[in-house]
């Protein structure tokens, strides 16, 4: 079987940015931002392998959309796999901590559809 592609939606890769800043100069901690974000790299990478095999977030209107999620220690990670294009769609990487349905709710472009 064939790795799915991967794709890291602006929402992710501002998520990854947020998270290493904040980590690194406001708690002051850069070697553990470094190996956090290596982890959650290399977990996303993972994704390609099997993505349905993660459950699908049960909240709606996100479970009807077929978004699943992935912990990684205190992060989640929201990704949706669009099966006719063998892609994963990695939406948002979230602090666990926060208002998961809000931060998702008030992400713009977050209509993912199987074209």
């Amino acid at each position: 079987m064939t790795d799915w592609n991967l794709f890291l939606a602006k929402h992710a890769e501002d998520d990854l940015h947020d998270i290493y800043e904040y980590i690194a100069f406001t708690l002051r901690e850069p070697g553990t931002a470094r190996n956090l974000i290596r982890r959650i790299v290399e977990q996303v990478d993972i994704l390609k392998g099997s993505p349905q095999s993660y459950a699908v977030y049960q909240k709606e209107p996100w479970r009807s959309r077929g978004l699943r999620r992935k912990n990684v220690g205190n992060y989640a990670i929201f990704f949706v796999p669009v099966e006719s294009k063998r892609t994963v769609v990695v939406t948002r990487i979230v602090y666990g901590g926060r208002d998961i349905d809000r931060v998702l709710d008030d992400t713009p472009n977050m209509q993912i559809v199987d074209e």
